[in-house]
């Protein structure tokens, strides 16, 4: 698996793009920011996005989705506990004085325990919320991607719209 990671955004937010090595499939996760930066990104290196997973949906990680959902015409995944941050992409962007277009359109849901496939790679959904509500990681052999459950020397924060220290803690220690 070849891993692509695009600092993006007012926030430097991280979005990564997995590749599978033999057939160009990828996945997108969090591509929260520059969208065209983005899509010229997958295009230039050939691949094939098959899906947008999200692992939550504060502003930084969620503005610009639907501007890469809609280009390559693929499904959106979250768990269904950021459905309401979903929804509130727009008065989100409006505490920072950004201007946020129409939420992406959820193709499903992810739970913990789900399987994520990449050609021949597997991966595993992790629900870690803390930092949000529906917060998820996901684990492939080798590689965790946690949204803002953790960041270096530290962890995400809990003081957001429905954040919860203790339950953050808790997802680190066990997920």
């Amino acid at each position: 698996m070849q891993i692509y990671t695009l600092t993006v955004g007012a926030f430097a937010m991280n979005c990564y793009v997995l590749a599978d090595h033999s057939g160009g499939d990828a996945i997108l996760i969090d591509p929260g920011g520059e969208a065209a930066r983005i899509i010229g990104f997958v295009e230039e290196k050939g691949l094939q996005p098959k899906q947008i997973i999200n692992t939550h949906c504060h502003i930084d990680h969620a503005a610009e989705a639907r501007v890469v959902q809609d280009h390559f015409n693929i499904p959106f995944l979250i768990h269904r506990a950021e459905e309401t941050l979903l929804k509130m992409l727009p008065a989100q962007g409006a505490m920072f004085s950004m201007n946020v277009g129409d939420p992406p359109q959820v193709s499903a849901y992810l739970d913990d325990g789900d399987k994520i496939k990449l050609g021949e790679f597997t991966g595993e959904v992790r629900h870690t919320p803390g930092h949000s509500p529906g917060g998820i990681s996901l684990y492939f052999p080798g590689h965790v991607f946690v949204g803002d459950c953790l960041f270096m020397d530290s962890i995400g924060r809990t003081d957001l719209y429905e954040g919860d220290y203790d339950q953050l803690i808790q997802s680190i220690r066990t997920k």
